[in-house]
């Protein structure tokens, strides 16, 4: 090449070196061609390597016509086929705890041969499809992104089998079963761990205002006012029967303070102590009724599920960690 010089090679080299180790820069692999796109334009966007077991995606949702971070760690032998399993975040999307900073996930899963994905964002959406542009939230498809869009640029890039569960917490215990309903036969297993099932209701409504409020969304822009049909029609217990033949798996506390609910189990951090007896005691307690309203509709149903009802604990990670731990075997079982 005219102009370019060993020299000049060797001085390039050491300026991207240092600019690499000054950023904190890891190492970065952008969208080419040889990686599966979509029919609909849907790709891995970016992908971030960070150990040999972890990568950071950016996936582009065409429905949502935006990039979702996904964090995916990978089977024990990546380069054997695996199953994978959606871990989905609460009702701020994981900016305020999530599923990697909660819980001992990574060393948990080291040893097992499974994909496990865990997408982040999605706050006060409850994963679904909303009917319409939020001024706040912008535009909410997640049913589609996680049903369609993502299963198979997942599978297609760390050798999936085809077989999959999802698990989620508070918000996202909700949404498992609605995403569960929206594609049959997607997931083997479905894990609720402190979720409201219930949301056409007027207790059930009251929950999904809060929820979505609480992220400055507006809820008639994801089902329409309180009467419209889109609420019967996404609620999980009304059309529980739909779930036949999937393994289920639900956990909850009841509100009172347990083994978790002390300094060391708030990380040592005495205001987020308070926030779990203040806050994450009652919406524990509501997550426990309706977790009892669906463990009688299921049984009204001939349903099978698995009911975890710990006799304390508030709505917190401590406890999000082993219920995961408890309904592994299970999933495990489904998903093999």
């Amino acid at each position: 090449m005219p102009g370019y010089s060993h020299r000049t090679g060797a001085v390039l080299a050491a300026v991207l070196i240092f600019t690499c180790v000054m950023i904190g820069a890891q190492p970065v692999v952008r969208a080419d061609p040889s990686r599966p796109v979509a029919a609909d334009g849907s790709r891995i966007a970016e992908t971030r390597v960070e150990s040999d077991r972890q990568s950071e995606l950016e996936v582009y949702s065409a429905a949502m016509n935006s990039a979702t971070r996904i964090r995916v760690l990978r089977a024990a032998d990546p380069d054997t086929p695996a199953p994978t399993f959606y871990l989905l975040n609460g009702a701020n999307g994981g900016s305020e705890g999530n599923w990697l900073d909660g819980t001992d996930l990574v060393d948990f899963f080291r040893d097992k041969q499974v994909n496990v994905v865990i997408p982040f964002g999605g706050a006060g959406s409850y994963f679904t499809d909303w009917r319409s542009d939020d001024p706040v939230l912008g535009r909410q498809r997640w049913s589609t992104f996680l049903t369609e869009e993502l299963p198979p640029l997942i599978d297609a890039t760390f050798h999936g089998t085809g077989t999959n569960a999802i698990a989620g917490i508070s918000m996202a215990g909700t949404s498992v079963f609605q995403l569960a309903m929206a594609a049959p036969g997607l997931y083997k297993a479905i894990g609720s761990y402190s979720g409201c099932v219930r949301t056409s209701d007027p207790a059930g409504q009251a929950v999904v205002q809060a929820v979505v409020t609480q992220q400055r969304g507006t809820v008639v822009n994801m089902w329409g006012p309180p009467t419209d049909p889109a609420w019967r029609a996404n609620d999980p217990y009304l059309h529980a029967d739909r779930l036949r033949g999937t393994a289920i798996y639900v956990s909850t506390g009841t509100g009172l303070p347990g083994p978790k609910d002390d300094f060391e189990g708030a990380h040592g951090d005495l205001a987020h102590l308070l926030y779990q007896l203040v806050f994450g005691a009652p919406l524990e307690a509501v997550a426990n009724l309706c977790t009892h309203q669906l463990q009688d509709r299921l049984r009204q149903l001939g349903v099978a599920a698995t009911f975890d009802f710990r006799p304390n604990g508030t709505h917190s990670w401590g406890y999000w960690h082993q219920d995961l731990r408890n309904s592994w075997p299970m999933i495990e079982a489904a998903i093999r």
